[in-house]
């Protein structure tokens, strides 16, 4: 692994996680026009492209250069190389790397083959393994069960049911939000560090 520019972030078996660049706008853009994949975050709404360019992508980058392996990353197909989605694995607070967010959103052609549930896992071992980190968090809406059996094979545990005041309701939210969490001594007493999941470039 190596920590410049667009290079291979992590493989695995299936899998190429690497740092966006401003060349992933349309791929952004296309990901986030699904009203499938928005279903759970905006109702459907599509993000624009003003705000991909302007506001997300600057954020990645931004990210790469303060915690330089934690932040979010493009997901591709080993075998073809097309763009998935993309995982985020980032500080829960400023300036700590102790506490990471898992997060995923994959395209419709990257469902039910089991890719959220390989890259998240990869992140996870990568975290505690090598990056530091101590407890994985995760949160979804409770009515989004797809992305909660992601969490759940990934070592995730429940942890919670909260509500939020959202500045515009969703179909769903009204269920609220669910915390799932995994800490590294968790994650090595089920015998996590046995397998990786994980290939050298």
């Amino acid at each position: 692994m190596t920590d410049s520019g667009a290079s291979v972030h992590l493989t695995t078996e299936r899998l190429v996680l690497r740092r966006f660049t401003p060349a992933d706008v349309d791929d952004l853009v296309a990901l986030d026009g699904d009203p499938e994949v928005m279903r759970y975050l905006t109702g459907g709404k599509p993000s624009a492209r003003e705000w991909v360019e302007d506001t997300l992508l600057p954020c990645y980058l931004e990210h790469y250069r303060r915690y330089g392996d934690l932040g979010w990353w493009a997901a591709e197909e080993r075998a073809g190389g097309g763009f998935l989605g993309w995982f985020e694995f980032r500080p829960t607070q400023e300036g700590e790397r102790a506490e990471v967010e898992l997060g995923y959103r994959l395209g419709r052609a990257g469902w039910g083959r089991g890719y959220a549930t390989e890259g998240a896992r990869a992140l996870v071992r990568r975290g505690f393994t090598e990056g530091g980190v101590e407890r994985v968090v995760a949160y979804t809406m409770a009515a989004n069960a797809r992305s909660r059996r992601v969490m759940e094979k990934t070592g995730l545990s429940y942890v919670r049911t909260f509500h939020e005041d959202y500045p515009e309701m969703i179909p769903g939210s009204e269920h609220g939000e669910v915390e799932y969490a995994l800490t590294a001594g968790q994650w090595r007493a089920r015998g996590g560090a046995a397998g990786s999941g994980i290939l050298e470039p």
